[in-house]
């Protein structure tokens, strides 16, 4: 009847709390730790510009904006809207701003049979900007030749 008998003293033994203590602590130093040497640079390494945000001055140098003429497309019969203003501009690298240019006529033509082909529901549509802005783009892109333009800047998109 011994075995079946226990003191109270092995019933209320309570675990201790010093190693869950000691295992937080440590968590919670090698945790900062870690965010300290992200953000700081040291792990995955990072130049003085990107650690605080800043942008470098070099970094927007080498490029021009040639504007392009406004542009008023009509729209067809079953549009809400009867016309399209549209001016943009072309940001280019800055040894290619003569001759992106020189290729307007050619921009402006190739930008007007796009709007007028497309379905004037996607012309209506203002989460649509952006899918006509790539499309719009990739045709420039063509006209120009490869590594000329880096982007279209829309300044003016209204239907009236």
């Amino acid at each position: 009847m011994a075995a079946a008998e226990t003191s109270p003293d092995e019933t209320s033994k309570k675990w201790s709390k010093k190693p869950m203590l000691i295992g937080l602590v440590l968590a919670l130093l090698l945790g900062g730790g870690g965010f300290y040497a992200t953000w700081s640079g040291m792990i995955l390494g990072s130049s003085e510009a990107e650690g605080h945000g800043e942008v470098a001055p070099a970094s927007i140098a080498g490029i021009a904006f040639v504007p392009l003429e406004t542009m008023i497309v009509s729209l067809g019969p079953d549009a809400g809207s009867k016309h399209l203003r549209f001016t943009a501009q072309v940001e280019v690298v800055d040894t290619a701003a003569a001759d992106v240019a020189l290729l307007a006529p050619r921009i402006l033509d190739v930008l007007n049979s796009y709007l007028r082909a497309i379905d004037t529901a996607s012309i209506e549509d203002p989460q649509a900007m952006a899918r006509l802005r790539a499309q719009m783009l990739r045709r420039i892109q063509i006209v120009t030749g490869e590594g000329r333009v880096r982007d279209l800047l829309i300044t003016e998109f209204v239907l009236n």
